[in-house]
């Protein structure tokens, strides 16, 4: 029997941390709400004959989450759907719902933290003919490592005026002095030695085996020197312990690192002005959370918005990834097969070079590529472009399919 006639089988990490991959994979997957309904199915079409042509194959496990998961089961984020991406490794998932100012919490977050994803990995680039508000949108090739766990996204936080935030602010008034307003919420903003130096390796690893010139340590630690502060320091004594012979911070070496990878960083709002006024000096930037959020879609808006921007989920160490659209879930759009699926579809680009499946990555681009600069794109773009065809969600991924 040939490889690709054989059943679909898991994923595995060998005992030497290496994810074994077969021709024929099982992945589960999360619809998504709202548009999740149009550009799965429009994604899953690209996915199956990128597959195809390369000889491989992915069974595909759907699994609940989000609105779908509450109406059938009672609950928003089912524990078969964690298990499910806890056993097979690998999967994807379409934007899910969360409620602004109560209610669940971010579903996203909760599987992140679940699965202890710590990477958020947000590549942006540019794709030629994509329109763009800056006039050099060729100039952004970036890759965010966004720390996923920690800072004011780790949840710790009490609500104003209940005894949960007056004992807070009681106890930190005697042990620290710290005087806190009777109607404040107060957050804890947790940013450990841990959580920064493993964030910060595998941004190093990947800027060093993808040819990458510079790493960015992108922190407020002017203002937050115990937490984003510590951050940096904690990335240049990285460098040092672990990577001194293939990379040096700019301290070390004047900004000429020869043959080895450069290592700086930058206070956060100066690289979200950088960003636009000088971004070909960033390469690969390594940041914390709430900075990583609002500058991986900052600079996907230089590129062509949050619609087209890609992301992953990622443990190195476990071989667990996520990979997700990165936009919501856009309710009013929902079921009208119109809007942009190019945001899964590219994180599945992700999935599958993290699968090691770059043949069939390489083919979903050049084909994406080929579709945009034919001019045929769904509305958002359609409507900024001279002398488009506008064509549906579904429409487009069968566009990108006729050019692979």
């Amino acid at each position: 029997m040939t490889e690709t006639a054989r059943e679909p089988a898991r994923l595995r990490m060998s005992a030497d941390g290496k994810l074994q991959v077969p021709e024929n994979v099982v992945l589960p997957y999360i619809e998504g709400d709202g548009t999740g309904i149009d550009i799965w199915p429009a994604a899953r079409l690209v996915f199956d004959a990128a597959c195809a042509r390369n000889g491989k194959r992915v069974e595909w496990l759907e699994v609940l989450a989000g609105e779908k998961a509450f109406k059938e089961t009672g609950s928003w984020l089912p524990e078969e759907t964690v298990q499910a991406f806890t056993d097979y490794l690998v999967g994807i998932k379409g934007p899910l719902t969360t409620p602004v100012g109560g209610g669940i919490r971010s579903l996203n977050v909760a599987l992140r933290q679940i699965l202890d994803l710590y990477v958020c990995l947000r590549p942006v680039r540019w794709f030629d003919g994509v329109p763009s508000p800056v006039k050099h949108p060729e100039l952004v090739d970036m890759v965010i490592f966004r720390e996923n766990t920690e800072d004011v996204y780790a949840g710790l936080e009490v609500q104003a005026f209940t005894k949960d935030a007056v004992d807070l602010a009681a106890f930190l008034r005697e042990r620290f002095g710290w005087t806190i307003g009777a109607d404040a919420g107060i957050g804890v903003k947790p940013i450990s030695e841990s959580g920064s130096k493993r964030l910060i390796r595998a941004a190093l690893n990947y800027a060093l085996s993808h040819g990458r010139k510079s790493v960015t340590l992108v922190h407020k630690g002017n203002i937050q020197k115990f937490t984003e502060g510590a951050f940096r320091r904690w990335g240049y004594d990285l460098v040092k312990e672990e990577f001194g012979d293939r990379a040096v911070s700019w301290e070390d070496c004047g900004g000429e690192p020869g043959e080895r990878l450069l290592v700086k960083d930058a206070i956060a709002d100066i690289t979200f002005q950088q960003a636009l006024t000088r971004p070909s000096e960033f390469d690969v930037i390594a940041t914390m959370n709430l900075n990583g959020d609002y500058l991986s879609d900052a600079l996907a808006a230089q590129v062509g918005g949050i619609g087209i921007a890609p992301g992953g989920n990622i443990n190195y160490v476990t071989g667990h990834g996520l990979f997700e659209a990165t936009h919501g879930t856009a309710p009013k759009y929902a079921g009208l097969d119109r809007v942009n699926p190019g945001s899964v579809i590219l994180s599945g680009v992700m999935m599958f070079e993290y699968l090691g499946w770059q043949e069939v990555a390489d083919d979903i681009v050049r084909a994406l590529e080929r579709t945009i600069a034919d001019r045929v794109v769904t509305y958002d773009f359609a409507r900024l472009m001279d002398g488009a065809t506008e064509v549906k969600c579904s429409e487009f991924a069968s566009a990108i399919v006729d050019r692979l």
